[in-house]
C-alpha cells in the first residue's frame, strides 16, 4: 500500500495561539502509487484552475467546488482511503505535565494502581481540573526549557498552585494522591528529569510527534486489515520535524520483530509494532508529491467540517464517503473521557472476594509509599 501525509495547524512548540488550536494528520492511502497514476489528472486541475499546486487554503470553497467531482472520481478509480487525526494543544501540555510528575516509576509518593492501571486517566482529568490557562503555559514552558534551574522553578511553581486549589476535588482520596504527588515533586524536582534537555528532546516531546505516532498506529492497522505491506509512506518535507518522525518511524521499524506487544499496566492499551511500515518514510515536498496535494484537499474539508466553518454543499460528498472507511482519533481531556467513561462504565460490579483483595493490595502500597510522603518545604 502507498500512504501520504500531511498536517495542518502547525505551531511547533507554541501550544498556545489560540487562532490554531488544534494540530491535525491526514493520512491518505491506496493500493496504487498515487504519485504516478494521478498525475496526469492533477496536471489537468491545476491547468483548469490557473495553479501550480493545488492548495486547499489558496483555493477555497470556491475554486473547490469546481473540482470536487474530479477528486471524487480519482477516489472511486484508485480506491483512496482517508483518515483523520486531531490534538488538543493546550491538552498536550496537561498531560505531558501528568505523565512526568504522576509517573510512579519516578514518583514513588504516587500510588501503584494511580498510574498503572486505567484509574490513571480518573486522576488524569481530576488535575486538568486544578489547572488554568497560564499554569498549563508555565508547565508547559518548564517542560521545554533546557536550562534546568528555571525549568525546575517554573515546575514548582505549578505544583504549589496545584497544591493551593487541590481542595475543590470532590473526594478525598484524588486529593490525597495529588497533594502526595505534588509535594514529592516540590522535594525533589531534579529526580523527575520534567524538561528537555536538548533542542532535539524538544521536538520528540512536541504535539507534532504524538500525532505522527498516531499516523503511524493508523498506518499499521490499515496494513493489518488488508493483510498487506508498504511500498511508499510520503511525508510532506518541512524543515522542523522531519528528522523527529523519521526517528520515530525507524524505533517503531525496529519493534517490529518483538513477540508480543508492549504493555504499560494493567488493563492499559497495549502497542503492538509488528504490522509498523517495514519502508523508511519519504520526506517529499508537497510540490512534487500529488498524493500530497490531494490529502491537503481532504484536510482542509474535515478540518472545517469539524470546526463548524462554512463549508460549501458540493464539498460534503468528499466527507460522506469517507466518514464511514476512514479512521478517526483524538488526542484530548475531553476523547479520554469519552474513552474510559465508557469503559469505567462497563465494569462490572466487585465481588466480595474482588474487594477482599483490593484493599489488602491498598494496604500494602499505602505502606510503601508512606516513607515518600511528605509536606512541601
Amino acid at each position: 500500500m502507498y500512504f501520504y501525509v500531511d498536517e495542518s495547524g502547525q505551531t511547533g512548540l507554541e501550544l498556545f495561539d489560540g487562532n490554531q488550536p488544534f494540530l491535525y494528520y491526514g493520512v491518505l492511502s491506496s493500493k496504487v502509487n498515487l504519485d504516478l497514476l494521478t498525475l496526469p489528472s492533477i496536471k489537468k486541475l491545476r491547468k483548469k484552475l490557473g495553479v501550480d499546486r493545488l492548495h486547499a487554503a489558496e483555493l477555497g470553497n470556491g475554486k473547490l467546488v469546481d473540482i470536487v467531482d474530479d477528486i471524487e472520481a480519482l477516489r472511486k478509480k484508485y480506491d483512496i482511503k482517508f483518515d483523520f487525526y486531531r490534538i488538543a494543544k493546550t491538552d498536550h501540555a496537561l498531560i505531558c505535565f501528568f505523565d512526568q510528575t504522576f509517573d510512579q516509576g519516578v514518583n514513588p509518593a504516587v500510588p501503584w494502581s494511580s498510574y498503572w492501571t486505567p484509574l490513571k486517566y480518573v486522576l488524569l482529568v481530576k488535575t486538568a481540573c486544578l489547572f488554568d490557562e497560564d499554569m498549563l503555559k508555565d508547565a508547559w514552558q518548564a517542560r521545554i526549557t533546557v536550562k534546568n534551574e528555571i525549568a525546575e522553578e517554573l515546575l514548582i511553581s505549578v505544583c504549589k498552585r496545584v497544591l493551593e486549589k487541590v481542595n475543590i476535588l470532590p473526594d478525598a482520596r484524588s486529593i490525597q494522591v495529588i497533594t502526595d504527588a505534588m509535594n514529592w515533586v516540590i522535594n525533589n524536582p531534579s529526580s523527575i528529569s520534567y524538561n528537555a534537555s536538548s533542542k532535539k528532546d524538544k521536538l520528540q516531546i512536541s504535539p507534532n510527534l504524538i500525532g505522527f505516532q498516531s499516523v503511524m498506529h493508523g498506518i499499521a492497522k490499515r496494513l493489518e486489515k488488508s493483510k498487506s505491506h508498504a511500498q511508499k509512506v510520503v511525508v510532506d518535507r518541512q524543515s522542523q520535524f522531519n528528522k523527529a518522525q523519521e526517528w520515530i518511524a525507524q524505533l517503531y521499524q525496529n519493534g517490529r520483530d518483538l513477540e508480543e506487544p508492549l504493555e504499560f499496566g494493567i488493563g492499559l492499551p497495549t502497542m503492538d509494532l509488528k504490522h509498523m511500515p517495514a519502508v523508511p518514510i519519504e520526506c517529499t515536498p508537497g510540490t512534487e508529491s500529488p498524493g500530497l496535494e490531494i490529502v491537503d484537499l481532504y484536510i482542509w474539508v474535515f478540518k472545517r467540517h469539524i470546526e463548524k466553518k462554512e463549508l460549501a454543499t458540493p464539498l460534503y460528498k468528499l466527507i460522506k464517503k469517507q466518514l464511514h472507511k476512514g479512521m478517526y482519533d483524538e488526542v484530548s481531556i475531553n476523547a479520554l473521557m469519552k474513552r474510559w467513561g465508557q469503559w469505567f462504565s462497563e465494569l462490572p460490579e466487585p465481588t466480595g472476594d474482588q474487594l477482599v483483595k483490593a484493599r489488602e493490595l491498598t494496604a500494602l502500597e499505602e505502606k510503601r509509599r508512606a516513607k515518600f510522603i511528605t509536606s512541601a518545604t
